[in-house]
């Protein structure tokens, strides 16, 4: 008779044990997925999309004021050192003839008998070597003297110019360096704020960029204004130049926003105010944060047409003030040229030019 024997336990292994382990990760896998985590970022609501752009524009336009102030300087530096070079090749021309001057004394002195010391260095072509000997001029005649010593001037203050202009080329292209910088730093926030955009409807998008007031709504509103503020006359726009300014204003209503641009065809916000007020023959500084210096500062009370008005604590935007408690600004990229309450953003002051 057979005996009975219990059978063999089979170990999990092989195919078998490899089988459990992808069953048991896909179902760690599935109940991680139900959790929550473990997946792609979820999508935002429009809401959310809003804020996030929002503040990537602010940042965006914050970085645009220190380009503008930036490229200001720079522009101020090349200008600079393009004047530099210029005197200094307008002094070499003079001492060049100062040269031949000194060429012609040399020539009659050497025609009577001799060549004196002191046309030796004068005419030489090592400076150092003629300034050390500048004490020889002593010895030749008053007007030779005279001639001698405008060279050893001019050679001095073409040294003086070569100098600065060499300091002036340093500031400039470290204002450059700055310019790179700034520049990648809103390519940045504006690309990443064109992202955000691109995963919404055009509905959306048109909610997320508005400020709450239709085309007609505004185009209304603006016929309206223009109306009330011509019959009123300076006694409401406080003088004709803040009354030209806001029709100048008026008149690009509808052009683009570019970072950087001061007209005639696009702009930035303070590249509009600038804009603006260059044309009545106002001018103002580049940067919001020097154009609300630039006047007399008015409370929010106190608003007349005309007025500039500045936004957030660091005073990164500005538009200007029509009545009725709106301005004319040019928001951002997603915007062009156009009215806006004056209550959209954080009020930071006001201030009066003209």
């Amino acid at each position: 008779m057979a005996a009975h024997r219990k059978p063999r336990q089979r170990s999990i292994g092989g195919p078998t044990a490899r089988t459990a382990a992808t069953l048991a990760l896909a179902g760690a896998a599935t109940a991680t997925g139900f959790d929550g985590t473990g997946h792609a970022e979820p999508q935002l609501t429009p809401a959310q999309v809003k804020a996030k752009v929002d503040k990537l524009y602010q940042e965006a336009e914050t970085a645009t004021e220190q380009y503008d102030g930036a490229k200001e300087k720079t522009d101020s530096a090349q200008r600079r050192l393009n004047t530099l070079r210029d005197e200094t090749a307008r002094k070499q021309d003079g001492l060049n003839t100062a040269r031949d001057t000194l060429g012609s004394f040399a020539t009659a002195q050497y025609r009577d008998g001799g060549f004196a010391p002191a046309w030796q260095l004068a005419l030489s072509g090592d400076p150092d070597r003629y300034l050390e000997g500048a004490a020889l001029t002593e010895r030749v005649g008053d007007r030779q003297a005279a001639a001698v010593s405008d060279v050893r001037e001019q050679l001095r203050e073409i040294e003086r110019l070569r100098g600065a202009a060499r300091v002036q080329l340093t500031s400039l292209r470290s204002r450059q360096a700055q310019l790179r910088r700034q520049k990648k730093t809103i390519t940045g926030k504006l690309g990443e704020a064109r992202r955000l955009l691109a995963g919404l409807t055009a509905r959306q998008r048109t909610e997320v960029t508005g400020d709450g007031s239709t085309p007609d709504r505004a185009s209304r509103w603006a016929s309206d204004t223009r109306g009330t503020l011509e019959q009123a006359g300076p006694a409401t726009t406080a003088n004709a130049r803040a009354s030209a300014a806001i029709a100048y204003a008026y008149a690009k209503l509808g052009s683009p926003y570019v970072w950087g641009a001061a007209g005639p065809s696009a702009f930035d916000c303070s590249g509009l105010v600038q804009a603006a007020y260059r044309s009545t023959g106002i001018s103002l500084p580049r940067t919001t944060y020097a154009q609300i210096n630039a006047g007399r500062r008015v409370s929010r009370s106190e608003l007349q047409p005309g007025d500039l008005v500045f936004f957030y604590s660091g005073v990164s935007h500005v538009g200007i003030y029509v009545g009725n408690g709106q301005m004319i600004h040019a928001p951002n990229p997603s915007a062009p040229v156009r009215l806006a309450p004056v209550d959209l953003m954080p009020f930071a002051g006001a201030t009066r030019v003209a």
